[in-house]
């Protein structure tokens, strides 16, 4: 069978005539002791690290299983972007299970393999993801298509391609949905596409949220985590900011923050 680097590698003179398909959607049955939810990463590989380590640390107490659900936007932007998708694909500790959702940028990532010519990921980040895969960004940019593909396939793992292209988009459980933009509270979750739960800066007040389900996303940068009562956004700009941002909830608590710097160190708090 061809496989998958082959198949999204053939070139297209349109990203929409050969659209990625729909993503898969998770629920599940029941509430796990504890689920951290972790914002974007954005290839800062190093605050991931300690972040998760902090995680682990935090649950060790906790009995049953913890959900580690990330968010998305794991490329771009950083420094360490094909590192951290081999740091993502490695085990958890036993009583620790990962859940990776899909972020607009990994999205772009897909589409400019897919198809070289959508050149707009490349002024999003792509660049540094493509020297992250030891890609040089200046030869890239100026190498005709046919190059572009050339160093696309000698480059990127299609280990990776199928990690990004086999990410959920959301995943709930019992009274919370996890999405990388958030969603919409004013039509059903079962209306929004894809884009819909990647793209959007869902920047509604808390309160258009009052009796759906707790929306837990990350997407909108912010300094600080932004905790209300139906909505919370783990995004705090990594990248820029240095800070990597998880919350912990569990059923009948409140949400726990627990966070990583590259400056103040490592902290967590209620």
């Amino acid at each position: 069978m061809m496989s998958r680097l082959r198949s999204i590698l053939g070139l297209r003179a349109r990203p929409e005539e050969n659209p990625i398909p729909a993503r898969q959607r998770l629920v599940l049955s029941s509430f796990p002791s504890a689920i951290y939810a972790v914002g974007d990463v954005h290839g800062c590989l190093s605050q991931l690290r300690r972040l998760q380590d902090l995680i682990i640390g935090n649950g060790e107490a906790i009995s049953g299983e913890k959900l580690i659900v990330m968010l998305g936007d794991y490329v771009d932007r950083g420094p360490q972007s094909s590192s951290t998708i081999d740091f993502l694909m490695e085990p958890l500790p036993q009583g620790f299970r990962r859940i990776c959702l899909a972020g607009n940028h990994d999205e772009m990532m897909l589409a400019h393999v897919q198809n070289p010519q959508f050149a707009e990921w490349l002024g999003y980040g792509g660049l540094e993801t493509l020297a992250s895969y030891g890609i040089d960004p200046d030869l890239y940019r100026a190498a005709p298509i046919r190059h572009r593909i050339a160093l696309l396939q000698s480059h990127i793992p299609e280990i990776h391609l199928d990690f990004l292209a086999n990410l959920p988009v959301l995943v709930s459980a019992p009274g919370v949905v996890f999405t990388h933009a958030g969603f919409r509270p004013d039509i059903p979750l079962a209306d929004h596409d894809d884009a819909d739960l990647m793209w959007p800066v869902h920047d509604y007040d808390s309160a258009a949220y009052a009796g759906l389900p707790l929306s837990v996303h990350g997407h909108t940068a912010a300094p600080t985590p932004q905790v209300h009562q139906h909505r919370i956004c783990v995004d705090t700009g990594c990248f820029a900011t240095g800070t990597l941002t998880a919350v912990r909830l569990q059923q009948g608590k409140k949400p726990n923050l627990l966070s990583v710097t590259s400056e103040s160190g490592d902290r967590a708090r209620a």
